[in-house]
């Protein structure tokens, strides 16, 4: 696969790329980088975690990139989830595990890394102090919201060394590409920045987009990304979030009552969905289909087709999330599928299930 292949690919779910040109040289100078993706294990996994990371995930793995997945112990511990208790976190993260698997990612494929094996290293801790030494408080108090803090809040002691030690994991793990959604974009260029001050290797830093709560986005918060990360989808709130083990029901149950005002695109969860989880090729064309009496099926050129469709009034929200509810229904099945015939995957789902959720 050639150079612009490779961009274009990372481009295909990336908001934001720091920088693309750093990227072209990175995919000239290495056939095989590496990236990674974090994740707090802290409960049952909503569809982004899921289905929107599997696909990056697939995507990057398809352009020679050799992919880390890190699950942040620690950094659970300290910001509280699961009322602190490392057992009940690193169950989470087997858990997790399980819900990769299941979404069709290869364990083979991928390498699976542990905060606490990670930070067993005196190296790591020195990586750290650098970190620190190389920027200050109020910096990392901005960074603060990487772990869905507000900017401002009152937090514990231990809680202000988490961005510094997000920043040294992209280090210690000798990553090139911090493939990352939005709202963890203070800490990689807070990482960029440090590289500078001990010229370091620099990252590249791909952001995807922030996959929205059911809730959606009010018309005053569309234009303002900061405000996006307040409505996010969250696993730690139910009414927000579509999880893996949703049934059809609960599904069609969840979409009917989304935010979808008719001929409105922009903070519609709905098609935030289409474009970032449900439809695989945005270029192919689209069949909705509606009863007779309300103009028998829509055929959409393409996704893009779609939205004007919508847009101009032709498409009517019920159908709408219809359309959304039935491709949620086939991209969640296998997963359902896969821990009920699991035993050990579904006495993972179990213990998770009944553990309290805190933030």
């Amino acid at each position: 696969m050639d150079v612009e292949s490779k961009i274009n690919i990372i481009k295909s779910f990336a908001e934001e790329i720091v920088t693309e040109a750093e990227l072209k040289g990175l995919f000239e100078s290495n056939d095989h980088p590496v990236a990674y993706d974090g994740f707090e294990p802290s409960g049952i996994a909503p569809i982004h975690f899921g289905l929107l990371r599997a696909r990056n995930v697939k995507r990057m793995l398809s352009a020679g990139i050799k992919v880390k997945l890190y699950l942040a112990d620690y950094f659970a511990f300290i910001n509280n989830k699961l009322e602190g208790d490392l057992e009940k976190i690193r169950k989470a993260g087997q858990y997790f595990v399980e819900v990769w698997g299941a979404c069709g990612i290869d364990p083979k494929k991928v390498e699976i890394i542990w905060a606490k094996d990670l930070m067993d290293d005196l190296e790591y801790w020195d990586r750290f102090m650098k970190v620190g030494k190389g920027t200050t408080l109020d910096r990392i108090k901005r960074a603060t919201t990487i772990m869905g803090r507000k900017e401002g809040e009152s937090l514990s002691a231990a809680q202000l060394f988490y961005p510094a030690m997000q920043v040294t994991d992209i280090f210690q793990m000798d990553i090139d590409i911090c493939q990352l959604g939005m709202d963890q974009r203070r800490a990689n260029i807070l990482a960029r920045e440090v590289s500078d001050k001990y010229e370091w290797k620099k990252p590249v830093a791909a952001h995807h987009p922030l996959v929205l709560g059911l809730q959606g986005l009010p018309p005053e918060a569309v234009a303002n990304k900061e405000l996006h990360m307040e409505y996010k989808m969250s696993k730690s709130s139910p009414k927000s979030a579509v999880y893996m083990h949703d049934s059809k029901e609960e599904i069609k149950s969840k979409v009917n009552s989304a935010y979808c005002p008719e001929k409105i695109v922009e903070g519609n969860p709905l098609f935030n969905y289409l474009e970032l989880i449900l439809l695989d090729d945005l270029s192919k064309p689209i069949t909705i289909e509606r009863p007779k009496k309300f103009g028998g099926d829509l055929q959409a050129e393409n996704y893009w087709s779609l939205v004007d469709a919508y847009k101009a009034g032709k498409l009517h929200p019920m159908d709408l999330k219809s359309y959304v509810a039935e491709l949620l229904e086939q991209k969640i099945k296998p997963v359902r599928e896969h821990f009920d015939k699991n035993s050990h995957a579904r006495e993972l789902y179990e213990s998770v299930k009944g553990f309290k959720i805190t933030r």
